[in-house]
């Protein structure tokens, strides 16, 4: 028997075994616990929103380590240079009050009536679009994410957003129309006339902004703001043909009924503020949570621009915002090669984006307003500025070309050539500007000339020149950077170029200008000028003078390698 066979019949089983084997049951598994259970249909717990806010402030605040008074004591330093500040500017004032005291025909009682009066309608305009731009009301992105879907009431979550909007609404056109008014020459009643127009105004166009928010509408804050502007750039043009002599001064001479008159808005503007805080309030409910987290994540990324003080980032960050909103734009085929294909980019964006002449031409208005105002030493300072908030808007290409240096390192240019080349299109502007403004620097007043001709042109083309360079200057200034030793300073430490984003822009009209308002000669203003423009396009630029240094490096090491050839050593000999 093989053994194959053997181990088949040892593996088969008896039959008696068989039949005397019992069935086992099978072991059931026993059933696990449970550990979760749906809740009961039940109403869920009423949550005080009021309770709810203090605790979000003490998660918020309540980690504080230092008081109000050792925050206080800390800054002394600031405190003192606001204090300071304070007295150079009510100094300032006084001397202006009494300096327009001494004009007492009808154009400077025109202009001292109409100058503060575009302040309030300007303050109007700017209080809608701020509001619109931000909400007015709004909510951060961690409280939209687990507060705004929780089951309680927005409305008492909400209504407490709206006091810091209306107050800095009131502070700030309230203040700055004062200042406006009490440098115009008005009476301090006057002034409280005009500044309680602006603040209560504005308080009470946020507060319809704020309506129209929870309405999901912007068409009207729209047209109100575009009003406004319009009527403010109106009342511009008759301080201008005012002070030309173009229109009688009969009518807007009488400081009486005006006075009147911008009482009479102020109470407008509280009686409307309050209706409609009651109409916002009531309608809180229906705002949309995107909406609100949008204004919220905004305003966070301004505070990081804030922290910093680089305004150009701020206005990045709002250009994105507005090219988001507006979505895609129709693309265009070039023209040109080289440097002139960077040109003609510049001008399409001319036909793209019309608004921003809106700008370029009200600050061609500011110095016929500031002639109208007899205040001609100051007009190449005042203008210039205007100018380089009027040209910002034109610098898009050269703001791009120098925050993105990977870009342009992509071009077969150095930095002065593309830096040149999206100079033009500002610079054929400024031209067109400085020549439209020149009857403001000869003096278009009816108490006469001020400059001759060849004068007053030479100041307006130095004055476009200062704005242009301040323009440049505020584009293409570089980011803060951290990486260099900090300055001590009360506030503690700082990086030395800080402080000095302040005041971008504003160092090249002050060092362009400094010899038109000392009274020197137009031609040292031009040299400045031109050295200036030559310090600004980079052609003294240490990154790309390293950069040339270690490429012809590289050719001399590539040339000495080329020319190189093998040595024969040989053999050696037994």
């Amino acid at each position: 028997m093989s053994k194959k066979s053997r181990k088949l019949i040892r593996s088969t089983p008896v039959a008696g075994e068989a039949e005397a084997e019992v069935e086992v049951e099978a072991v059931v598994p026993a059933a696990p616990e449970r550990t979760f259970f749906f809740l009961p249909d039940a109403p869920p717990l009423e949550v005080d929103e009021h309770e709810l806010h203090g605790l979000m402030k003490l998660w918020r605040h309540g980690r504080a380590t230092r008081s109000i008074g050792q925050v206080l004591q800390d800054s002394y330093v600031m405190l003192f240079s606001v204090v300071m500040i304070g007295a150079m500017v009510v100094s300032v004032v006084l001397r202006a009050q009494g300096n327009m005291a001494g004009c007492s025909t009808d154009a400077c009682a025109s202009g001292r009536l109409l100058v503060p009066t575009a302040m309030v309608l300007a303050c109007f305009a700017v209080a809608l679009g701020v509001a619109r731009l931000f909400g007015p009301v709004l909510a951060s992105a961690a409280e939209g994410f687990w507060l705004m879907d929780a089951p309680i009431s927005r409305r008492r979550l909400l209504r407490g957003r709206l006091v810091l909007p209306l107050l800095l609404s009131f502070l700030v056109a309230g203040l700055g129309t004062a200042l406006v008014g009490a440098l115009s020459g008005l009476a301090w009643a006057q002034v409280l006339a005009w500044s309680c127009a602006a603040a209560l105004g504005s308080a009470g166009l946020v507060s319809l902004a704020a309506s129209e928010q929870t309405r999901e509408r912007v068409v009207v804050v729209k047209v109100l703001q575009a009003v406004f502007a319009a009527a403010a750039l109106a009342v511009l043009l008759v301080v201008v043909s005012v002070a030309a002599g173009w229109l009688p001064t009969t009518f807007v001479a009488v400081a009486e009924p005006a006075t009147w008159l911008f009482a009479g808005v102020a109470a407008a503007g509280l009686i409307g503020m309050v209706v409609l805080l009651q109409l916002t309030v009531a309608r809180l409910e229906e705002i949309r949570r995107a909406r609100l987290v949008s204004g919220g994540s905004l305003v966070a990324g301004m505070q990081g621009a804030m922290f910093a003080l680089d305004f150009g980032l701020i206005r990045d960050i709002l250009v994105e915002r507005r090219m988001a909103e507006k979505g895609h734009v129709k693309p265009t085929r070039g023209r040109g090669l080289g440097l002139a294909a960077l040109v003609w980019r510049d001008v399409e964006r001319l036909k793209r984006q019309p608004s921003a002449f809106l700008g370029l031409g009200m600050s061609l208005f500011v110095p016929y307003a500031v002639d109208a105002l007899r205040m001609s030493q100051l007009n190449p300072f005042i203008s210039g500025l205007a100018l380089v908030a009027g040209l910002v808007p034109f610098l898009g290409s050269m703001r791009v070309l120098s925050r993105t240096g990977g870009l342009a390192r992509t071009f077969p240019f150095k930095t002065a050539q593309l830096r040149t080349a999206t100079m033009a299109v500002p610079a054929m502007l400024a031209l067109v500007w400085g020549l439209a403004a020149t009857p403001a620097f000869i003096g278009i007043a009816s108490t006469g000339a001020d400059r001759s001709i060849i004068s007053g042109l030479s100041v307006a083309l130095v004055t476009s020149l200062a704005g242009l360079m301040g323009a440049v200057r505020w584009v293409t200034a570089k980011k803060v950077d951290y990486q260099t030793p900090m300055m001590a300073t009360s506030s503690g430490a700082l990086p030395p170029g800080l402080i000095f984003n302040l005041f971008r822009g504003l160092d090249m009209v002050v060092l362009i200008t400094a010899p038109l308002i000392l009274q020197l000669p137009a031609y040292w203003s031009l040299v400045i000028g031109l050295i200036v423009f030559w310090a600004l396009r980079g052609s003294f630029n240490m990154a790309d003078l390293q950069a040339e240094q270690e490429q012809a490096k590289r050719e001399l090491a590539e040339a000495k390698e080329g020319r190189g050839e093998k040595q024969k050593i040989p053999r050696p000999g037994r």
